[in-house]
C-alpha cells in the first residue's frame, strides 16, 4: 500500500544525497512538477531554482497565476517568456510527434540557458510513470512522445533527476494532499500545452481561438460541478476543418471546436464523461458567440483506449 508520508521522508533523503550543488526545476505549476519542486526544495532549499517557461501555449492568465503560486510556496523562481521562440519553431509543423520533440528540445535550450545563469548542474522534472510508458518505455510501443521524455534530446549538459518517475497521478495527488498543496485539485495540463490542442500547424490566430475556447470549457465545468464531481480532465481542441454555418443573417465558414471531458484514475485509461446537456449547450453557445471564427462545437465520446486523452 502506497504511503505518502513514507515516500516524502525517503525521497527527500534521497534527493539530499543525489544533488550535490545547485539545481533548476522545470515547473509548470501543475500537480506533478509542483510536487517535485516542493520535495526538492525540502531537500536542498534555495539551491533550487523553479523555472516557469511561458511557451505561448499556456492557458489564459497562466503566468500571473503561476507567479502567485510560486510566491505563496516561497520558491526561488524565475518566469521566462520564450513564447516567440516556441511559436516560431512550430509554425509549419503538422506531425504531433515532431511538435513534441521540437518542444522538448526547445525546453532544454531554455533550461540550459537558465541553469548556466544560476550555476546549476541538475535538471529536476516532474515526470511520472505514464509519461515514460507512453513514450515507449519498457516493452510498450511509443503511443506519444511526452515532451519531458521522448521529446528530450539525446545529449544535454544537465544531469536529469526525476523524483516522481515511478508514481501514477493518483499517488502524486496523495503526496500533494499530504504536503497540503492547493494544486492537488488542478486538472492535468499537457507540457506542450495548447500546441497539441491545435490539430496541425500552430499560429497566433489558432492559439487565440483555442485558448479562449479552453477557458470557456473550464469556466463552465467549474461552475457546474464542485471539485469532487468534476471530470478528471476537461478541455477544448481546435480542429483543422471548416464548415458552413450562419452568424446573424450571413453565411459563415468557420472552425470546429471539439470538447473533451474524461474520467480517469491514473491517466492510463479513461472513460468519456457523461456531461449534462445543459452544460454542453452553455459551452457550445458561449464558444460560438464569443469566438466569431468558430461556428460548430462537437463533443468527443471516445474512451481511452482506443483514443488517448489528448488528441495529439
Amino acid at each position: 500500500m502506497f504511503r505518502a508520508d513514507k515516500f516524502v521522508e525517503e525521497k527527500v533523503k534521497e534527493l539530499k544525497n543525489t544533488i550535490k550543488g545547485k539545481a533548476i526545476i522545470a515547473c509548470s505549476g501543475g500537480v506533478d512538477s509542483t510536487t517535485a519542486a516542493v520535495l526538492t526544495q525540502m531537500a536542498i532549499g534555495d539551491a533550487l531554482l523553479a523555472v516557469f517557461v511561458d511557451t505561448g501555449f499556456m492557458r489564459e492568465n497562466e503566468a500571473k497565476n503561476i507567479e502567485a503560486l510560486f510566491s505563496k510556496l516561497k520558491f526561488n523562481y524565475r518566469i521566462v517568456d520564450a513564447s516567440r521562440e516556441f511559436i516560431d519553431a512550430l509554425r509549419y509543423v503538422e506531425d504531433p510527434e515532431k511538435k513534441r520533440k521540437i518542444i522538448g528540445a526547445k525546453f532544454i535550450e531554455v533550461f540550459e540557458r537558465e541553469a548556466k545563469n544560476f550555476g546549476a548542474e541538475y535538471l529536476i522534472q516532474g515526470t511520472i510513470a505514464p509519461d515514460w510508458i507512453e513514450s515507449g518505455g519498457g516493452l510498450r510501443d511509443t503511443i506519444k512522445s511526452h515532451h519531458n521524455v521522448g521529446g528530450l534530446p539525446e545529449r544535454m549538459n544537465l544531469k536529469l533527476v526525476e523524483p516522481l518517475r515511478d508514481l501514477y497521478k493518483d499517488e502524486v495527488r496523495e503526496i500533494a494532499e499530504y504536503l497540503n498543496l492547493d494544486i492537488k485539485e488542478r486538472q492535468p495540463f499537457p507540457g506542450p500545452g495548447l500546441a497539441i490542442r491545435i490539430i496541425g500547424p500552430v499560429d497566433e490566430e489558432k492559439l487565440r481561438i483555442v485558448r479562449r475556447a479552453n477557458a470557456i470549457v473550464e469556466e463552465e465545468v467549474e461552475k457546474q460541478y464542485p471539485f469532487e464531481m468534476r471530470p478528471w480532465q476537461y478541455f477544448a481542441v481546435l480542429l483543422p476543418i471548416r464548415s458552413v454555418g450562419v452568424h446573424g443573417d450571413k453565411r459563415a465558414y468557420g472552425y470546429t471546436v471539439a470538447v473533451r471531458m474524461v474520467d480517469s484514475l491514473d491517466g492510463m485509461s479513461a472513460a468519456y464523461f457523461r456531461a449534462e446537456h445543459n452544460l454542453l449547450d452553455r459551452i457550445a453557445t458561449r464558444i460560438t458567440t464569443e469566438i466569431k471564427e468558430v461556428n460548430r462545437v462537437v463533443y468527443d465520446i471516445t474512451n481511452k483506449p482506443p483514443a488517448t486523452i489528448e488528441w495529439e
